[in-house]
């Protein structure tokens, strides 16, 4: 269990981290009305994105780590936290201030992440059924469509939805990465319908916060990335994957989740981050 924790902390610091890299580097690039695959080759050739990327698919893998053993509700709650990360940072190297509203969410933050922490123990996601596996495959049509419509909408609406879309998909990943069965031999994995959709949400999810962060501040989308990203797979796993709390401690782990997640969307309303570059547009209304 130890070693899920410690994976799920450092979930939060890569994913936070990395979220600072990504926006400095899709600032860089112009932006775009709609969403189009070709932003991602675009942005290959920004290293602080590529620096965010490589963040990303670390704390991807020491998420995966703690999936293996922790309920969903701890580890997606962690990547929530992540935000505070992103926060800290935002302030130290792009030039915003944190405001003693933003360190008390700072704190409870990481009060929340304490409480969940006290309230896990490790088990096994729940065997689902190959029916079950492809549902959560088809989901990524169903984000697929939230993304689009999305990009459609100027202003901070269209680049939340962006960001909602892109927590959804990410929340996909922690879904399939706890129900996927390594099979033996593990070359096998390519005939399970978890790893298709372990990929499709992974692939998407990058696109869509990528095209978000061209609108909007870094803060803010992190905030409602973090929530969709969390909420979506914690309810899945209580309702659906057999997570549960440690008898005697739901308590700790009801106020964990609401406090890491009030704390994150705290943090949203009082934005720490940058304002775009001189003449760079923050939605698709004032580039078209």
């Amino acid at each position: 269990m130890v070693i899920g924790l410690l994976g799920a902390l450092a979930a939060a610091v890569c994913y936070g981290s990395g979220s600072v890299l990504q926006s400095v580097g899709s600032r860089r690039i112009a932006g775009q009305a709609d969403l189009d695959p070709r932003l991602l080759i675009r942005l290959a050739g920004q290293l602080p994105y590529l620096a965010g990327l490589a963040l990303d698919l670390l704390g991807f893998a020491a998420s995966i780590v703690a999936l293996r053993t922790l309920p969903l509700f701890l580890v997606q709650s962690a990547v929530a936290a992540s935000v505070g990360v992103t926060a800290v940072l935002a302030a130290r190297f792009l030039g915003a201030r944190l405001r003693p509203v933003q360190l008390a969410a700072l704190t409870g933050l990481g009060a929340g992440l304490v409480l969940l922490a006290l309230s896990a123990r490790p088990e096994s996601a729940a065997k689902v059924p190959l029916a079950g596996q492809w549902i959560v495959l088809a989901g990524a049509l169903a984000v697929l469509a939230l993304g689009l419509g999305s990009a459609r909408v100027a202003g901070p609406w269209g680049a939340a939805g962006l960001a909602a879309a892109a927590g959804l998909a990410f929340g996909g990943v922690g879904i399939s990465a706890r129900i996927l069965d390594l099979p033996s031999p593990w070359w096998r994995i390519v005939t399970e319908p978890p790893a298709y959709a372990l990929a499709a949400y992974g692939i998407l999810g990058t696109l869509l916060f990528a095209t978000a962060l061209q609108r909007g501040s870094v803060t803010t989308l992190s905030a409602v990335l973090f929530a969709a990203e969390t909420v979506a797979p914690a309810a899945a796993g209580l309702l659906w994957l057999g997570d549960s709390a440690r008898p005697g401690y739901g308590w700790a782990a009801a106020a964990g989740f609401v406090l890491t997640v009030g704390c994150a969307i705290e943090l949203a309303r009082h934005d720490t981050a940058h304002a775009p570059p001189a003449g760079a547009p923050r939605d698709h209304a004032a580039r078209a």
